[in-house]
């Protein structure tokens, strides 16, 4: 029998507290997405009701269907990769792009937003091939140009570690993020504040935890897959 929400999030909660304690951070520093890609709109609405406010999806049909049904309870992240045609779909239901990764996205968002929208550069820390997002070397470029987008609010940077269970790799994506935010912090943009780190999944959430994440992304661990 599939476990309910309310059971894998006591589990979850259990991980995070540990790996806050192991390097002394705050519980309430980091913030939990239940990604709901791979569940049903009943299976989102029971992630609300066990107390989790944040939910992301990868697909702009996936965020409508559910928006429909939940709207304006949870707090809606897009975490996928966004065509610049779909922006239109989402951009008023969203309050977190994860995938800001090139200027045409930046302007479309800019051109449709109806209020200012936290967006997430994403970094392909591993330069892996399979993966969206840009080199270490192109984000600090690509952020200053975004000043003259007055709807984008750069809260933050994201990465997609790769899958292994390798922690040396892992802390190495994640240490690299993290050494990356602080140079931009220095910059002091105001309208790239840059206090975020978007990183750590199910397979390796602790790990990005002790290395700085201020949001998870959790699918499988937290809600399942009824696929």
């Amino acid at each position: 029998m599939t476990a309910s929400v309310s059971e894998n999030l006591e589990a979850v909660q259990q991980t995070i507290a540990e790996a806050c304690k192991k390097v002394n951070r705050n519980r309430e520093d980091v913030e939990l997405i239940a990604v709901t890609k791979y569940v049903s709109t009943k299976r989102a609405a029971e992630a609300v009701d066990a107390g989790i406010l944040h939910l992301g999806e990868n697909r702009d049909e996936g965020l409508l269907e559910k928006y429909e049904s939940i709207g304006e309870k949870a707090t809606w992240h897009f975490i996928g990769s966004l065509q610049t045609r779909k922006v239109k779909n989402v951009i008023d239901k969203v309050d977190y792009i994860h995938s800001l990764d090139r200027l045409s996205l930046a302007k479309e968002i800019d051109k449709r937003a109806e209020h200012r929208i936290k967006c997430f550069v994403q970094v392909n820390v591993a330069e892996e091939q399979s993966k969206h997002g840009l080199a270490v070397e192109e984000v600090i470029p690509f952020i200053q140009s975004l000043e003259a987008f007055a709807n984008i609010q750069v809260v933050g940077l994201m990465t997609m570690a790769p899958h292994t269970d390798e922690e040396s790799t892992l802390r190495s994506c994640f240490q690299g993020l993290k050494k990356l935010q602080s140079r931009i912090q220095e910059l002091n943009l105001p309208y790239a504040p840059c206090t975020e780190l978007s990183m750590g999944m199910s397979n390796d959430y602790a790990i990005a935890i002790e290395e700085g994440a201020t949001f998870i992304r959790l699918g499988t661990t937290l809600v399942g897959n009824e696929r």
